[in-house]
């Protein structure tokens, strides 16, 4: 450990010590019990994330946007080796069912105009229309469902969650079930490929703060209101861990053409640089947490990663 990342650790700690005594009580209350435990976490465990296991920042504010943008759903990585190369003359088109969900038919009722644009932004944005490589992966609107219910509005993960997606799920592996609610405290949330092989298929999907998508709210304005919550969150859909899993060490996210990044980035800070391998943090990333204004690439081995978690567990 050299010294930079010392004094980093240290810091931490003292900050995390400080913070769970303000946020216990109110993490218990918004999150929950089975959440509240992920975010007793001490330094060490900051330094190397875990993804979909660890993802919220322990010590650090619930509310939506802020570091923890999105919560622990002790979910593992199903493999850490892709077994093909990317191909760029991959293609694969994903069915995209939407489920609006309201509290009163009116909050959060996003017009379909909004929806067809959230798909034209992931169809952007997985093309590399921003920069980086094309994926090979496009998205098209299969159907919208409505929904009033109060409770399924502010669904947190292994509460209403589960009666919600019971009812809504709509179709196999390979269509993407997009839920958009308040996503609880966070900015969304998403599961990995392997819960369609582990008895819980109707998990399967991504849930997203609906006011996070292009012209639907002000309130995240030039932070996170480009739509590109739901490209982060499909990525983890396509088996890709953040850019800042397990920090520093090891095989970092299992993508090599990602520098180590050991820390999630908060907005556009450009030299942002929290390891000591070659290569400053990769904060265009798609799944790194800046901005989305920052964001502008998914990279060729990322690319690959998805293609074969494709078609490892979604091709039809």
């Amino acid at each position: 450990m050299n010294g930079r990342t010392a004094r980093r650790l240290s810091l931490l700690a003292v900050l995390a010590t400080a913070a769970i005594a303000a946020f216990q009580v109110s993490t218990a209350t918004a999150a929950g019990p089975s959440l509240q435990a992920s975010w007793l976490c001490n330094s060490a465990q900051y330094s190397s994330f875990s993804s979909l296991s660890q993802i919220a920042a322990p010590g650090f504010s619930t509310a939506r946007g802020g570091e923890s943008r999105e919560p622990a759903l002790d979910q593992t990585l199903d493999t850490g080796d892709t077994t093909r190369a990317y191909n760029p003359n991959f293609a694969a088109t994903v069915p995209v069912w939407v489920h609006v969900i309201t509290p009163d038919g009116t909050t959060g009722n996003v017009s379909l105009a909004i929806i067809n644009d959230q798909i034209a932004v992931l169809n952007n944005t997985y093309s590399g229309g921003e920069g980086g490589v094309d994926t090979g992966f496009r998205f098209t609107l299969a159907g919208v469902d409505r929904t009033v219910n109060a409770d399924w509005y502010n669904a947190k993960p292994n509460g209403a969650e589960r009666a919600m997606k019971r009812a809504l799920h709509t179709g196999g592996p390979n269509v993407l079930n997009m839920y958009l609610g308040t996503a609880s405290d966070f900015l969304g949330w998403a599961y990995l490929p392997k819960v369609v092989t582990q008895g819980n298929a109707f998990l399967d999907g991504i849930v997203i703060d609906w006011e996070s998508l292009r012209g639907a709210s002000e309130r995240y304005r030039g932070q996170y209101d480009q739509g590109e919550t739901a490209t982060h969150e499909v990525g983890h859909w396509l088996n890709l861990e953040h850019t800042f899993y397990r920090g520093c060490n090891g095989r970092g996210d299992y993508v090599d053409d990602t520098p180590y990044e050991a820390t999630p980035t908060s907005g556009c800070p450009a030299g942002k640089d929290t390891c000591p391998a070659p290569g400053t943090d990769p904060i265009h990333n798609y799944m790194d947490y800046s901005y989305d204004q920052c964001y502008t690439e998914f990279t060729a081995d990322q690319a690959a990663r998805m293609q074969d978690a494709w078609l490892t567990f979604r091709a039809p």
